[in-house]
Parts: C-alpha cells; structure tokens; sequence
C-alpha cells in the first residue's frame, strides 16, 4: 500500500546495493523516492537515477538528493512532504533520525549497527560452515550492518 513520499538515507559501503535495496520496495508499493547516498558515494546514486530514468520510470518518481547527512539528511527527515523515512547506517544517527521522525508522526525504519551473531551447530556441515562464516563476518571487509561480529560454536 503506497505511503506517499519515502525519504531513503544509504551508508558508503554497498551504495548501489543499498539504493536498489530501498527503490525496490518503495516503487512495488506504489510510493515516490527522494534517495540521499551518503556522502562518499554520490556519483553512484546519481548514475543509478539515469539508469532508472532510461529503463522507463517517469521523471520525479525516483530523486536524488546529495550532500551532507547534517544538512541534506536532516532536511528530508523533517520535510513536511516526506511520508516515510528508511535509514540504513549508525545506531546514533539512527537514533536522531527516529526520534526527529517520531515528533512529526512519521513512519520510519531504521537498519542500524549492532552485534551480529552467527551460530554453527554441532551437527553442521563443516566443508559449508567455515566458508559461509568466514564471508559473512569478512564480506566487505566486515564492513556493513549485518556483518557477523559473535560467533558461536556448539560443542
């Protein structure tokens, strides 16, 4: 069901992945999208509205706002045309951000840091276990949200 406008605020470490991860959904339920990548990857989001723009979706349903989360973030968490926001990134930003949406009434989803666990049962198949740890606590450096930081092992 569309919620109107939905402001979409993406960390630097997959910038392509997090702005298909945040367009997606939004353009399935029928919402417009003002997108803001962090600011070490503009270009990758303004390359990716082109895209869009030439695979056929209308001028102004998918927007690109770039510039500092200080600054740029916060004027579209509290602009009064956005609906929604969907943040991905750190647990005090996450944390500012829920509770400026909050005071308007806004819907929000925040994708914040925090402990990641994985767990390898005593019965798992070790030749699989080990490689699937070993990317999912190193993927991306281990730089990303979901990135496995407690890994617990059955006796």
């Amino acid at each position: 069901e569309p919620v109107g406008v939905v402001g979409a605020i993406t960390p630097w470490n997959v910038p392509l992945g997090q702005a298909i991860w945040k367009v997606a959904p939004a353009l399935a339920a029928g919402c417009t999208i003002v997108l803001k990548p962090a600011e070490q990857t503009p270009l990758t989001a303004l390359r990716f509205a082109q895209v869009v723009a030439e695979a056929g979706i209308p001028e102004g349903v998918v927007n690109v706002v770039t510039g500092y989360g200080e600054k740029a973030g916060a004027a579209l968490v509290a602009h009064r045309g956005v609906e929604k926001i969907s943040f991905t990134g750190s647990t005090d930003v996450g944390r500012s951000i829920g509770a400026a949406a909050a005071q308007q009434l806004k819907r929000f989803t925040l994708e914040l840091g925090g402990k990641s666990p994985m767990v390898v049962m005593g019965d798992a198949d070790l030749d699989v276990a080990i490689p699937g740890t070993a990317m999912g606590i190193f993927a991306n450096h281990g730089q990303n949200c979901c990135a496995g930081s407690r890994l617990f092992v059955h006796d």
